[in-house]
């Protein structure tokens, strides 16, 4: 155990809706962690490709707005040779279009894909640091629905972020490309009115620029709202799906207790909340749809409009007229990106902002708590353990006096490979917080706790976890199937009681759910059987074990002489098969009372010595 605890996941911290980030702070954290990641050289390297394949596109799409002149013009000359000989050319670009096309879709799926699995990948690592998750879970809504964030967040960031990035850049190019061609076009608009003639610079490009800039402008106005919306909706779709798995988890205690009408309550004012930001959101759509899609309409007729009056007056042919109308399409349409995407890039900034948080949320699990009073953690050697002056208060205060909590009575305890001990004490303590301050999991205290080696220690908690897979994977958890060999694999079963599934043992199943909760702790006994590791700390998990289970259980135990047992809890079957050392816990008198003096002479434990009790 390091001599200096790694945060404080027990502490409650603050609610992190939301971090005041910028959305250049946001985009750099993004860019960062996807810099580090492992897909990034396949990324750069289709995204190099996309760019050639898009200044391609973009080639071709000139080439084809050149191409109107003479089929139009072949048109209206009632050119038939001419008109069969452009349609050949048009199928010659048409047909390399089409190639590049596809070629892209495919691109823009793989790039995708790499950009999903690097931030998945790298949000999971994050969570999975040592400690982390479960500091996570003490740190308000953040950590309600990590699921969410990991899978459904990750996958549309990812995607929306190749689409968007994509389009910006097409956008571009076409954009580059045709403003010069419209340009070029412009120059021969010669207008005539009353007998005098003049001609604007750049009349078509500044009548596109006006036509997007005023459909942008319109839609920030109308679209503001789209960005807090889609972030809510969110947030409120992933509570939902919490309480509904969370339901179904706990299903037949929720039926046992009569509790379905109440959880009914409960999951439809959920789905209220979820009703009524989308309906909300819907409304903001729809204002939306009033502008893109008028404009959209707009723009079939607008660029024939505004070239109409030089097409009138001689100026043009027909042909010139449509390479106008084409060119004039273009830049608009890449002027008008930004409209087109208003609702995509606010769900985008919003599912950005839900995976920085979240990001951020386990970074700063690192951070170490500014606590007056805590726990002091040392090594020591692997066949010792001490616990000195331990205090554990049960809420974080500034005073330890503030918080509540217990003590351990025996101020001074050394332990030695191989002993057994039970800690037990008032019915008021919460004996849970002992397991967990020497997890290293809750520091909130005072006194000083010496462990040894982390890798010499074996904590097995009250509610067994059996992991996803097969019966062998659960029982070497966390290490590999592999580790164990079969038949000592088997010999374990077999000696908890559980020798029925030996047949089973590369089974894929929900042992969760198939196995009731004394089978699940009997697993974690098979795997102290294979692990037979140097110290052994309990958290009542022999309680609530039919009592037969419970003896066989406590038997298991006397087989290990070498291991050093704490047992935290009361457990009558551990008191008697192993007559353990007895620890007691004392909870902390209230601030109004006087300190009593806690006298221990020969009837108290080895370890012990008299000692006032702290001064509160």
């Amino acid at each position: 155990m390091a001599d200096k605890i790694e945060g404080r996941p027990g502490i409650r911290r603050q609610d992190r809706v939301g971090y005041d980030f910028s959305l250049t702070y946001r985009l750099g954290v993004m860019f960062s962690a996807f810099w580090n990641s492992d897909v990034r050289g396949r990324v750069l390297f289709l995204a190099t490709v996309l760019i050639l394949v898009i200044l391609a596109t973009s080639y071709g799409q000139v080439i084809l707005n050149e191409w109107n002149a003479p089929f139009y013009d072949s048109l209206e000359r009632r050119d038939l040779g001419e008109f069969f000989h452009q349609l050949e050319i048009f199928a010659m670009i048409a047909g390399t279009l089409l190639l590049l096309n596809v070629l892209q879709a495919w691109l823009n799926q793989m790039t995708a894909l790499y950009m999903r699995e690097g931030l998945s990948r790298d949000l999971v690592d994050q969570w999975l640091k040592r400690k982390r998750a479960l500091r996570l879970a003490s740190s308000g809504l953040i950590g309600v629905n990590p699921d969410q964030r990991l899978h459904e967040d990750s996958r549309n960031l990812a995607e929306s972020t190749t689409g968007l990035v994509l389009g910006l850049l097409q956008s571009t190019i076409l954009l580059v490309s045709f403003i010069g061609v419209l340009w070029e076009l412009s120059s021969g608009f010669i207008f005539r009115i009353s007998g005098h003639s003049f001609s604007i610079p750049g009349y078509m490009v500044w009548a596109a620029i006006f036509y997007a800039a005023s459909a942008s402008v319109l839609s920030q106005v109308v679209g503001r709202k789209l960005v807090k919306l889609n972030a809510d909706r969110f947030s409120k779709e992933a509570e939902l799906r919490f309480t509904l798995m969370h339901a179904n988890e706990n299903m037949p205690a929720i039926t046992v207790a009569r509790g379905e009408e109440n959880e009914r309550r409960r999951i439809n004012t959920d789905i209220s909340s979820v009703l009524t930001v989308v309906k909300r959101l819907a409304m903001a759509n729809t204002n939306l749809t009033w502008v893109s899609a008028g404009y959209g309409w707009l723009v079939i007729v607008i660029p024939i409009i505004v070239a109409a009056p030089a097409y009138f007056s001689g100026g043009l042919t027909l042909g010139q007229l449509m390479m106008s109308v084409g060119a004039f399409n273009q830049v608009n349409t890449a002027l008008r990106w930004y409209v087109s995407n208003f609702g995509p890039i606010a769900e985008w900034r919003a599912t950005l902002m839900r995976v920085t948080d979240f990001r951020q949320a386990l970074l700063d699990m690192d951070e170490d708590f500014d606590l007056k009073d805590s726990i002091a953690y040392e090594n020591t050697a692997p066949d010792t353990l001490t616990l000195k002056d331990v205090v554990i208060v049960a809420k974080v205060g500034e005073d330890i006096e503030e918080c509540g909590g217990f003590r351990l009575r025996e101020t001074n305890v050394v332990i030695k490979a191989g002993e057994k001990i039970m800690i037990n004490g008032d019915h008021s303590v919460n004996r849970k917080l002992l397991f967990q301050a020497m997890a290293g999991l809750w520091p909130c205290g005072s006194g000083t706790m010496g462990l040894p080696p982390i890798d010499d220690m074996l904590f097995v908690p009250q509610v067994a976890y059996v992991p996803g897979g097969t019966l062998r994977e659960a029982l070497a958890f966390p290490e590999r199937p592999e580790t164990y060999e079969k038949a000592a694999v088997e010999a374990a079963l077999d000696k908890v009681g559980l020798h029925p599934l030996i047949a089973r043992l590369d089974t894929r199943a929900r042992w969760d759910k198939l196995l009731d909760s004394d089978q699940q702790k009997a697993i974690g006994f098979a795997r102290l059987l294979l692990v037979r590791p140097r110290w052994i700390i309990f958290d009542e998990v022999l309680e609530g074990m039919e009592p037969e289970l419970q003896e066989t259980m406590a038997k298991l135990l006397i087989s290990m002489p070498e291991s050093g047992m704490i047992y935290i809890g009361r457990s009558e079957a551990y008191l008697e098969a192993l007559k353990p050392r007895v620890l007691h816990l004392q909870a902390l008198p209230s601030i109004s009372e006087e300190p009593p003096v806690v006298q221990t002479g020969a009837s108290a434990s080895a370890g012990a010595a008299a000692v006032p009790a702290p001064a509160l």
